[in-house]
């Protein structure tokens, strides 16, 4: 299995993919807040490691105050790392949940959500639990909620046409696709065209294979 701790170093390296995925994860996380004049937000962030994708957004908005976040992370050690940066940053609408990501039970609570984060999943999973989790979305969605997701491009092939599709079948449209020719990461973002759908009993929709 994969050592996330020491995976998360590249970030280290800020021309490192990882790092260029962070911003571009950044990038579509401001976009995302500059589209909203609500009062209130709820981000739900699935596999949020350190959770800095969202932290180091919120870390330097005046406008932090009004998303409430939950982070999902089993690591116990990067799940300390996130608690810290947002008691630091006065962060103290964000909580960091040990929980298992893949269970829709972990969501209870914070869902339905404006924006869930799926950054690290889709390419740790198997293709048949990456389609059961973008049909399990709208689940965990408000009403013309957000979808941010990540996947990279490996030897096998690239599957994101294949992903973009499969959102599009669950009735939601693309806002956004970021897949520069010299890195192999992609990052989309979908917006929930259609009525959400309750989340109902708590089940599995995806584990880590990675």
């Amino acid at each position: 299995m994969t050592d996330w701790r020491a995976w998360h170093r590249d970030y280290d390296d800020p021309g490192s993919d990882l790092s260029r995925r962070r911003r571009s994860v950044q990038a579509s996380i401001e976009a995302w807040l500059d589209s909203r004049d609500d009062e209130t937000l709820t981000v739900a962030s699935a596999c949020s490691g350190d959770g800095r994708d969202l932290l180091g957004v919120l870390a330097r908005r005046p406008d932090a105050g009004r998303v409430r976040a939950r982070l999902l992370e089993l690591d116990d050690v990067l799940a300390g790392e996130a608690e810290r940066y947002a008691a630091a940053c006065g962060l103290d609408r964000v909580d960091v949940r040990r929980a298992d990501a893949g269970r829709t039970a972990s969501y209870a609570g914070t869902v339905p959500a404006d924006l869930v984060m799926m950054c690290g999943v889709f390419g740790n999973v198997t293709d048949d639990d990456l389609r059961r989790t973008v049909a399990t979305l709208p689940r965990l969605c408000s009403p013309g909620a957000t979808v941010l997701w990540t996947r990279g491009r490996f030897r096998e092939g690239d599957l994101t046409s294949t992903i973009r599709g499969w959102f599009a079948e669950e009735g939601f449209d693309e806002v956004s696709f970021d897949a520069p020719d010299d890195t192999s990461y992609r990052v989309g973002a979908q917006r929930l065209a259609r009525d959400p759908e309750p989340l109902g009993p708590d089940e599995t929709f995806f584990t880590f294979t990675r």
